[in-house]
């Protein structure tokens, strides 16, 4: 899967579009990056999950935390009685919302349905879409 995010978001950059990330995406990462290959990571120290960050930080946009997206959270989980696991798209919703971004490139696209004034798109729709 690595290598069509790779390409999808590679294809987005060329296109001129904005592609960005928030701090919940970075800490995402960062757990997957130094959590043990045995539980299902890549097992990194923090130092090399620190320099994956970098990276990532050097090519995309980093879209801050808001006060606001806690708000936007709240009304979220309320409305579309979000559960468990769940919570975590549903902030990403929010902070999606806070920051006006409509679009989003998601191997979970599903869990996006639900909320309105996103767009989820898989890599391989983005890929599709971008390759002429």
């Amino acid at each position: 899967m690595h290598a069509e995010a790779v390409e999808s978001v590679a294809l987005l950059l060329s296109a001129g579009e904005t592609v960005g990330v928030l701090p919940q995406n970075i800490a995402e990462f960062w757990n997957v990056c130094t959590r043990p290959a045995i539980s299902n990571g890549l097992g990194l120290s923090a130092g090399n999950a620190e320099q994956e960050v970098m990276q990532i930080e050097s090519i995309l946009d980093v879209f801050p935390d808001r006060p606001e997206a806690y708000d936007r959270w709240k009304e979220i989980v309320v409305k579309h009685s979000v559960l468990g696991v769940k919570v975590h798209d549903a902030r990403i919703a929010a902070a999606m919302n806070v920051h006006d971004i409509e679009n989003i490139v998601t191997f979970n696209d599903k869990d996006f349905r639900r909320y309105e004034g996103i767009t989820a798109f898989t890599p391989q729709k983005i890929i599709g879409l971008y390759t002429p």
